[in-house]
């Protein structure tokens, strides 16, 4: 082997080195952490959303329109 395929070798191997340990391993870990972070995120939206069935459950629709919006009025003309 010559010196210059010896010195492209070790210059291989340093890029490879650099890309794994500069590159690679610093985007999986990266990557773990998101993942980590949302199925948290997730699990207490879940959590939240449980919470919020549980308060409201005893109440039907019609409940919460008692005297609001959308209440039908019957009325009568008055001609003067």
């Amino acid at each position: 082997m010559s010196i210059l395929g010896f010195l492209f070798l070790v210059f291989a191997l340093y890029l490879a080195y650099r890309l794994v340990f500069d590159f690679i391993i610093p985007v999986v870990r990266t990557t773990r952490r998101l993942k980590k972070s949302f199925r948290e995120m997730n699990e207490r939206m879940n959590q939240h959303t449980g919470q919020y069935q549980e308060d409201h459950s005893g109440q039907t629709e019609t409940d919460g329109k008692k005297g609001g919006v959308g209440e039908y009025i019957d009325f009568e003309e008055v001609k003067d």
